[in-house]
């Protein structure tokens, strides 16, 4: 079995997170009842066991604002107790005038590899989370994530296919900063408009040689483990990015309201298997080692 880093995971203490203590609300994964609770690194390691996944790489939660700092302090002292996560994608406010005093604060965590605010827009209104489409190309968005090039951090950009004309944007003027484009670009149907639209928005990014792309969350908007989906975004992505530029990830525990982890990575596995050995070892370790490099 190739070994694998899940480059997108989540843990939490529901203490902690507020849209999983305040009211339910459309989001664009569903009902999300069960995850109103707990779910801490031992949890996730017994869900895991025996996937084949040796590192992982966890991704920001989505804390109060003011709490960015409180939770990657949180992830570095459960890896020095556990030995997991491997690295840390935390959150800074990409709006505000000057980043980098928050950045500065992150950089003493030895685990933070980048940082994600998330700037996905759609014109379904469950599906929104950014203030708005063009967020992305804000010219206070744009002048910090330039600042991450100091720093050696990446960005992980959660965008729509409409979205990612400016997303080219934002990640041609940075070609020294590593993107990591969330959900494989988040494709919300199978209806030949969305699929072709999925597809154009990816051909559009793939000309920056510095974007990276994650196979994760294909569950999000169909609320199921779905293998011949899974299939598809695959070899879509392959085809246009290239497997040295994709990264599996398993998004648990937000995919485990409908899946288990041996079902999820089974068929990803499978997806990815016909596409032989060389794009088996690029999305189950090598992008994710060279990207996120883990300790």
């Amino acid at each position: 079995m190739q070994k694998a880093i899940d480059a997108h995971f989540h843990i939490w203490r529901q203490k902690d997170q507020p849209w999983l203590v305040g009211p339910m609300v459309p989001r664009i994964f569903g009902p999300y009842e069960p995850i109103r609770r707990d779910y801490p690194i031992g949890e996730f390691l017994d869900d895991q066991k025996g996937s084949g996944v040796e590192k992982a790489v966890y991704v920001q939660t989505n804390w109060a604002k003011e709490d960015f700092e409180k939770e990657v302090a949180f992830l570095q002292k459960t890896a020095g107790e556990t030995g997991w996560p491997h690295a840390i994608v935390g959150y800074a406010d990409m709006t505000v005038d000057d980043v980098r005093p928050q950045i500065d604060r992150l950089m003493k965590y030895k685990l933070l590899r980048g940082v994600r605010m998330q700037l996905h827009w759609h014109e379904t209104p469950a599906f929104r989370f950014a203030a708005s489409a063009d967020q992305v190309i804000d010219p206070k968005v744009r002048a910090n994530v330039a600042r991450l090039r100091d720093y050696g951090l990446s960005f992980d950009l959660q965008l729509f296919p409409a979205q990612m004309k400016d997303g080219l944007t934002l990640v041609g003027e940075n070609p020294d900063t590593s993107f990591i484009l969330t959900h494989a670009g988040m494709l919300t149907g199978t209806d030949q408009e969305t699929t072709e639209a999925w597809k154009a928005g990816l051909r559009t990014l793939s000309a920056a040689p510095n974007l990276y792309a994650k196979l994760s969350g294909l569950g999000t908007f169909v609320h199921r483990n779905d293998p011949a989906l899974i299939a598809y975004i695959v070899d879509n992505a392959i085809d246009i990015l290239g497997s040295d530029h994709l990264m599996f990830g398993s998004n648990f525990p937000i995919e485990k309201l409908w899946t288990s982890h041996a079902e999820l990575i089974k068929a990803h596995r499978d997806a990815v298997a016909k596409h032989g050995a060389t794009a088996e070892a690029d999305i189950f370790w090598n992008t994710a080692e060279r990207v996120y490099r883990p300790v």
